[in-house]
């Protein structure tokens, strides 16, 4: 019935496992839990510990986000895949019976959405954690609105067979948009997303440095997508940052200008903490057009 499946990279997932596996027993279904590691160099003893009672697999070689999502075809026996980042902490006793619930209505994918603690852990986390909380934890109100929008990896279930057919990109190696670029393709096949409120609790607020420099990663996989779509008008539609592009085309150099005029103070505003959400918004639209500008 049930495979679910962890890509794991650098983070101890024994708290994730020991849930996953005492909710699984409860159930008494057809159940697996598949962990890959993406060659890791922290944490391998301890998980390959935890993990020594099911499927395991290390790879030599780090391969990103969107191949090793595909990897679990290989290994995985049953008809739902079940998505779960390693970094996700489980805050429901009945969150696979949730899923459970879902699969008996022969669903094509959901989403149960992710939350963030209620207090910032500290000031050299606050970039992660601001942002997460106001744009990245929606509630299923809002999830429901836009739900091929608000398609995310990290806590997701999807049909076996939707899977082969519609694969994550392996173009993209790096941090960032895999999730962007799948919901679209979802949503070119019209393909619905189910969103129920199941979320999980994002148990990994990296330090604001670490968080700007996936930004900007995130930000170069975005415009690698808008050349693999060859500039899809609805692709650019579903995306606000490509949308806010759109409408400042005619003065970019300008734009730029001023961004790289400002983006020192910025990097050091928001790596020490200083967190507004219309700064955050700038930086990330002046990288695009910077990125943009220098391929």
């Amino acid at each position: 019935m049930l495979s679910v499946c962890i890509p794991v990279f650098n983070f101890n997932i024994a708290k994730l496992i020991n849930e996953l596996t005492h909710q699984g027993a409860l159930l008494k279904i057809d159940f697996e839990i598949i962990v890959i590691d993406d060659a890791s160099k922290n944490f391998k003893i301890s998980n390959k510990n935890i993990c020594s009672k099911i499927k395991y697999i290390e790879l030599e070689k780090n391969i990103g986000r969107s191949k090793i999502r595909n990897l679990f075809l290989s290994f995985a026996n049953y008809e739902y895949l079940l998505f779960i980042d390693c970094d996700s902490l489980i805050i429901h006793q009945d969150y696979l019976l949730n899923y459970i619930k879902e699969i008996k209505t022969k669903p094509n994918i959901v989403c149960g959405g992710r939350i963030y603690p209620e207090k910032c852990p500290s000031r050299n986390q606050r970039l992660s954690w601001k942002y997460g909380k106001l744009r990245e934890s929606k509630p299923i109100h809002t999830r429901l609105l836009s739900p091929n929008k608000s398609f995310m990896t990290n806590n997701f279930l999807i049909q076996r067979v939707l899977l082969e057919e519609i694969k994550f990109d392996e173009r993209l190696t790096q941090y960032g948009h895999e999730d962007t670029l799948f919901g679209f393709e979802l949503s070119k096949r019209n393909v619905s997303i189910t969103h129920i409120e199941n979320p999980v609790l994002n148990g990994e607020i990296e330090n604001n440095k670490i968080y700007l420099s996936k930004t900007e990663k995130a930000i170069q996989n975005l415009v690698k997508i808008v050349d693999f779509t060859k500039n899809d008008s609805e692709f650019i539609q579903d995306n606000k940052l490509l949308i806010s592009y759109q409408k400042i085309k005619k003065i970019e150099l300008f734009l730029r200008l001023i961004f790289l005029t400002l983006r020192p103070t910025i990097r050091v505003l928001l790596t020490n903490g200083i967190v507004n959400l219309y700064l955050i918004d700038f930086y990330k639209l002046g990288t695009f057009i910077e990125t943009k500008k220098s391929r």
